[in-house]
């Protein structure tokens, strides 16, 4: 058996087009469409489908919508529609998009930062109980996500939504996605700087701007002032990170060109500092490179990642501050190691003296009445804020001390622990087969069932697992759920056993994004041949966990003995 290797320490060839003819860059090749999806994105843009959907499409119904609506422009405002039930996963690939979907949409409310008020998730519980059969999922993008909605029930969700200031507007489509922020933005004690500001200054004036909503495919941003690096950085296509400059103070440093997927590429230092009053300015200049210099020939080269593994850095910075800025940007410095878990599960101090909740759901699977439960517990304790993790957690804020025993108890009832087993902690899973048009295999049950298999099978040595072993499920190759920043990253496929194909995973070993037990982001490495069908899941991890506790130097972490392991150790 040969084990192929991803170095954690490069960056993966995410190779540029090649050159010598079009990549449908607008300010090289000029705005001419090259492919289908830029044709219809010129003729119409996608935020002008509203107006059919409230004016047409939601009183004449789902056969009403014509398909370059369907498939495409309602994605704009955050709406796909979901998988027909029954269809398995071999047939995923062997099926358009007509006849894999169901005529009900998965609708995705964008939360920018994370942030609600009470008001704000009362109304998310109405409309998840009224509206979408009881479906609410925290993804690790900070977004709740509806299942079984219907067209015709799409103006009043938006209604009720936008009278409580919240939106689907561009959550998804080729448009600037959700930006993700710290969930403790403003009240931890060890804050850098509160990226609050930055984030709503991003929100108000860009998004929903036709001049940003055609851009080569989407475009994924993240802001953190906490030192515990609790965004993701690496993976986005922007990140600003808190870092304290030995002249100008707190601000931040930027990283560019992030993604995973099937072409996974970790993000780059562009080497400058940000203060806080122009990092929404770099944003939009950043954004805007992306819009005028991004690949879009080929939909599978059109993310950022691919234009700067072309340009590098450098010429990035470059372009950056004499097209966009007009003016040079300082040298920064690196962000610290984290100083801590990004999940913020747990009773922790806020500097104004009140406790914020962080817990922990089954790989970000709520309900209604789960979201109505949280309301009633914050209203109970006189709190206004909740904040999603980009782990599928919840925080809870403004806690007073006196109240957090019986906060912490109520919230056990629902569902949520505050001490959750280091599986239900560091297991996250996409949303598989159950809804998911790209899917092959199911995620989120098999991910719980292994959760709860886990505890029971290794409780034994649960104090010996003193650094995380995450665990990451995904339905298809496309790693929503973050696959190869995983110690263990599972990715759905069908395996062949005694000839007859059966739901399992290509496993990733060894991933891992910048956190308290690890300084640097690295993709996992791949063992030929090693894949796990999804009923062997628990059994596999119990092995390998087994032998990594057995065969351990020191305080080893996990991903560093997948590096060294002996091949036959990972099996």
């Amino acid at each position: 058996m040969t084990v192929t290797d991803t170095p954690s320490e490069t960056r993966p060839a995410t190779r540029p087009p090649r050159a010598g003819r079009s990549n449908g860059q607008w300010k090289v090749d000029g705005t001419e469409p090259l492919n289908p999806n830029e044709v219809w994105k010129q003729e119409d843009g996608g935020l002008n489908v509203r107006e059919r959907i409230e004016t047409i499409y939601a009183k004449e119904g789902f056969a009403s919508i014509p398909p370059q609506d369907l498939s495409g422009r309602f994605r704009w405002w955050g709406l796909y529609t979901q998988r027909k039930p029954g269809i398995d996963g071999g047939r995923t690939a062997q099926l358009d998009d007509t006849e894999l979907s169901d005529e009900y949409f998965m609708l995705r409310v964008r939360l920018d930062g994370g942030a609600l008020n009470l008001a704000q998730l009362r109304t998310l519980a109405e409309i998840s109980t009224e509206f979408a059969r009881g479906t609410a999922d925290i993804s690790d993008r900070q977004n709740i996500q509806y299942h079984w909605i219907r067209v015709e029930d799409v103006p009043e969700i938006w209604r009720r939504l936008e009278a409580v200031s919240l939106q689907t507007t561009e959550a998804c489509g080729d448009t600037p996605r959700v930006v993700l922020g710290s969930p403790v933005a403003g009240i931890a004690q060890d804050e850098i700087l509160d990226p609050t500001p930055v984030i709503d200054e991003i929100t108000s004036r860009f998004i929903g701007d036709p001049e940003l909503a055609n851009l080569p495919r989407k475009f994924k941003s993240a802001v953190t002032g906490h030192p515990s690096l609790d965004v993701v950085h690496e993976i986005n296509d922007i990140s600003l990170v808190g870092v304290v400059h030995p002249e100008l103070g707190a601000g931040y440093d930027l990283w560019v060109g992030g993604g995973l997927s099937t072409a996974p590429r970790l993000a780059e230092r562009v080497g400058v500092f940000v203060r806080p009053e122009e990092a929404a300015e770099v944003w939009h200049g950043v954004i805007r490179i992306f819009r005028d210099y991004g690949y879009r020939r080929l939909r599978n080269k059109a993310r950022l990642k691919f234009l700067l593994a072309e340009w590098g850095a450098e010429k990035f910075r470059q372009v950056l501050q004499d097209e966009y800025l007009g003016r040079a940007l300082p040298d920064g410095p690196a962000p610290a190691p984290a100083t801590g878990p990004g999940d913020h599960v747990g009773v922790h101090l806020q500097k104004d003296g009140l406790r914020y909740v962080g817990a922990a759901p089954t790989v970000g699977r709520i309900s209604g009445d789960v979201l109505a439960g949280l309301a009633d517990i914050m209203e109970s304790v006189g709190s206004d804020r909740l904040r999603l993790t980009p782990h599928q957690k919840l925080v809870l804020l403004d806690v007073p001390g006196r109240r957090v025993r019986g906060v912490v108890g109520k919230l056990e009832k629902l569902g949520l622990t505050t001490t959750p087993s280091p599986f239900r902690r560091h297991t996250m899973a996409c949303t598989g087969i159950e809804f998911c048009k790209l899917a092959i295999v199911e995620t989120k049950a098999t991910a719980a069932t292994a959760i709860a298999e886990l505890e029971q099978r290794l409780a034994d040595v649960t104090e010996q697992l003193d650094t995380p072993i995450t665990l990451n499920v995904n339905g298809c190759p496309n790693s929503c759920a973050r696959i190869q920043t995983a110690d263990i990253g599972l990715k759905g496929q069908l395996v062949t056993i005694e000839g007859e194909q059966v739901p399992g995973f290509q496993v990733h070993l060894g991933g891992g994004l910048a956190s308290v037990d690890r300084d640097e982001a690295g993709l996992g490495r791949t063992v030929r041949g090693l894949k796990v069908t999804a009923g062997d899941l628990p059994d596999y991890v119990e092995r390998v966990v087994r032998r990594f506790l057995a065969e351990r130097e020191g305080g080893e972490t996990f991903s560093s003995w997948t590096r060294r392991a002996d091949e036959g150790a990972l099996q």
